[in-house]
């Protein structure tokens, strides 16, 4: 199973689609990819949804900008592959997790969840994944979560909080892959940000200058997607489905 860190603008999406074909050939049976800066670098518009999910993707996770555009409520409610966090309020468009079919049979459930620091306003993200849990049959399906959060602490704190109860645990939004993928004695899979799929030579996916100058004057200088050669960031999982045990997990970067 490969999971991919946040797809940056346009060089992202083409990055992300044309790893697609190597990574079935070498054998993923899931390809889950965080959508949430995939249109213009900001949000998940319904066009790039769906050229990702027809190019291959399996399952598109999203984060804070996912009501960016608003062509994609609708598509949120119909798509059950597109994400949104699940422990957004009750009567939030969309769902927080689906279960996903694999080419040989069997499913994996993949779910999305936001932090709460730094981030905005939200449902407790551990209650909320014990909640999910807690309504799944006994066995169930091995278990894959996207936490969408900005501070590391947050998201090593989710790692002890699920220890042993879900397969894989992945952090997304810094778009700086981290150096800490592998897994625990229980178990799971855990890495704190993937990374990011987007040009390879930017900040963070973006133009330097704007960014620059942002941070020089204070002044609220609009982040632009960089064009120009991509790189592709994530984890390549194994996971034994009859037990739900992450059994390897490395990271990748395919430039």
């Amino acid at each position: 199973m490969v999971l991919l860190g946040d797809v940056v603008g346009g060089s992202g999406r083409r990055a992300a689609l044309a790893a697609v074909p190597a990574l079935r050939a070498a054998g993923a049976a899931l390809v889950v990819a965080n959508g949430e800066n995939a249109s213009g670098g900001l949000g998940l518009a319904a066009k790039e949804a769906r050229e990702m999910l027809a190019g291959g993707i399996d399952v598109l996770t999203t984060g804070n900008h996912v009501w960016k555009h608003k062509d994609l409520l609708p598509v949120l409610e119909s798509e059950p592959r597109i994400l949104r966090p699940a422990n957004y309020p009750d009567g939030t468009p969309g769902r927080g997790h689906v279960l996903a079919p694999l080419p040989d049979g069997g499913e994996v459930l993949v779910a999305c969840l936001i932090g709460r620091t730094f981030m905005g306003h939200s449902e407790c993200p551990f209650r909320a994944a014990d909640a999910l849990l807690a309504a799944l049959p006994s066995p169930h399906p091995p278990v894959l979560v996207d936490f969408h959060a900005e501070a590391t602490a947050e998201k090593l704190a989710m790692r002890f909080h699920l220890d042993g109860r879900v397969s894989v645990l992945f952090g997304t939004h810094t778009h700086v892959q981290t150096s800490d993928a592998g897994v625990t004695d229980a178990g799971t899979g855990y890495v704190t940000d993937l990374g990011m799929c987007g040009s390879e030579r930017s900040v963070i996916g973006f133009e330097p200058d704007p960014v620059v100058r942002r941070f020089l004057t204070l002044r609220p200088f609009r982040y632009k997607p960089r064009k120009g050669r991509g790189v592709v960031e994530g984890v390549v999982a194994d996971v034994d489905r009859s037990t739900g045990r992450c059994l390897a997990m490395v990271a990748i970067r395919v430039q």
